[in-house]
């Protein structure tokens, strides 16, 4: 039986995935990546694979989504298949490293004001004024200044995975909130169009913390989707 592993994004941990990790506890095993002591996306990769065991379903949410494709490229014998949420491929982008140096500064400064700059972009309008933004708020101020920085570290030098997209020969399930402004849709139909076997679900009232916004919604995509996985 394969291992479900869900992986956190940037300055979020296991949070994020309450309903669906319920919900895959009566499937089979669960295992919570652990991503905060890690300077990059390869290293990360490689601590998740290092910590588990046999075959695995890894479920990645933005740049735990890059680290779970990174573990397909490291381990694809032991990949089985692959929930990638609110994510990307491609390598950095031109003025970003400024603007993610500008954020690491921020977060020694002060985690409440990153925190507050950093989120309402990430959700859709309609929670701005919910008790989700504060779930959310509490999570990130769980992160340490230090924690910040070397996942930014890690981003900025992430791999190219477009690269190596269409060697990925196992069954990847896409999940993006409509309302994504970070990853948005089409960035996510251009993963869909590179990969061998994938499919494409979109989140309404979502943006790029879809399976925290619409959990409900997410957990029975992925689980519906994992009963047609071959045994």
């Amino acid at each position: 039986m394969s291992t479900f592993v869900l992986i956190p994004g940037l300055l979020s941990d296991r949070l994020v995935w309450t309903d669906l990790a319920k919900a895959l506890t009566a499937k089979g095993a669960v295992h919570h990546a652990e991503l905060g002591r890690y300077s990059s996306i390869i290293q990360m990769a490689e601590g998740v694979l290092a910590e588990t065991k046999g075959d695995l379903i890894p479920i990645g949410h933005s740049m735990g989504a890059r680290v779970a494709l990174e573990m397909a490229r490291q381990a694809p014998t032991r990949v089985r298949a692959l929930v990638l949420a609110d994510t990307g491929m491609y390598p950095l982008k031109p003025g970003e490293a400024e603007q993610r140096q500008k954020k690491i500064q921020l977060g020694y400064e002060s985690m409440e004001q990153l925190a507050d700059l950093w989120l309402p972009p990430m959700v859709s309008e309609k929670h701005h004024d919910t008790p989700l933004m504060g779930q959310l708020r509490e999570m990130v101020l769980r992160m340490t200044p230090e924690q910040h920085d070397r996942h930014l570290i890690a981003l900025m030098d992430r791999p190219d995975a477009s690269r190596y997209m269409e060697e990925i020969n196992c069954p990847v399930l896409l999940i993006v909130g409509a309302e994504d402004q970070w990853s948005p849709i089409h960035q996510h139909e251009e993963i869909a169009a590179l990969l061998p076997h994938a499919t494409l679900e979109i989140m309404r009232d979502a943006g790029h913390f879809a399976p925290f916004e619409q959990p409900a919604a997410v957990t029975k995509t992925i689980t519906n989707w994992a009963e047609t996985l071959p045994s």
